[in-house]
């Protein structure tokens, strides 16, 4: 068994990584997944979520709005507030599904693919996000392309020059939320980048599947 930490900041391309991975035989965990799971109408995150900051989170369903949340923790500086509430209740539920997968499949690989491995203070392990992880693996890209990718992402479509400003704002507003590439690194066991092509991406990962295949055998024998 291995637990592997996937990370990277927005738009490094760590959910293509995944992908990757997953395709190699990686049971992937993704922990935004794990998150709107958790934040559907009576579920305990949801509740809380919306005692903490307001029926303004809500949408006319009844659902939660993520994108009104996320500008109130990112352009009110509440993020921390949001994190406290939502990240122990997703670790719980990765350590309690990885324990799923391992239960069936000894030498397995659980890959959990989160922005925030390092950033979080809310593990409610006294490791940290060392007690969770036997490997981390960052995935890395310019800031530019990262920003041109969530802008991407973000737009759908054609957008004026006012829209695509703001957006570039937000990427570069929620990057500064979160370590940089250059400290994340010295944190890893493995860097993959993803400046350029899909097919360098492609390569790395499958030089790197063979190692952790072999780091999860070894911890079951």
């Amino acid at each position: 068994m291995l637990r592997v930490g996937l990370t990277g900041g927005l738009g490094s391309g760590k959910s293509t990584a995944a992908k990757l991975f997953a395709a190699h035989g990686a049971h992937v965990l993704q922990a935004d997944a794990i998150a709107r799971e958790l934040m559907e109408p009576e579920q305990p995150v949801y509740k809380a979520l919306v005692a903490h900051f307001g029926g303004g989170v809500v949408s006319a369903d009844g659902r939660l709005d993520r994108g009104a949340l996320a500008r109130i923790a990112f352009a009110e500086g509440r993020v921390e507030e949001l994190n406290a509430i939502v990240h122990p209740a997703v670790i719980a539920r990765q350590m309690e599904l990885a324990e799923e997968i391992f239960a069936r499949d000894a030498g397995a690989v659980v890959m959990v693919e989160s922005a925030l491995i390092f950033e979080t203070k809310h593990s409610g392990l006294d490791e940290g996000w060392r007690g969770r992880f036997d490997r981390v693996i960052l995935v890395t890209a310019p800031e530019e392309v990262k920003v041109a990718r969530f802008v991407a992402r973000s737009a759908h479509g054609s957008i004026s020059v006012e829209m695509r400003e703001a957006l570039e704002a937000e990427a570069r507003r929620r990057l500064a939320q979160q370590i940089s590439d250059e400290q994340k690194s010295a944190l890893c066991d493995y860097v993959l980048t993803n400046g350029g092509a899909l097919t360098e991406l492609e390569w790395q990962v499958d030089q790197l599947w063979p190692i952790l295949k072999a780091a999860a055998t070894e911890r079951t024998d």
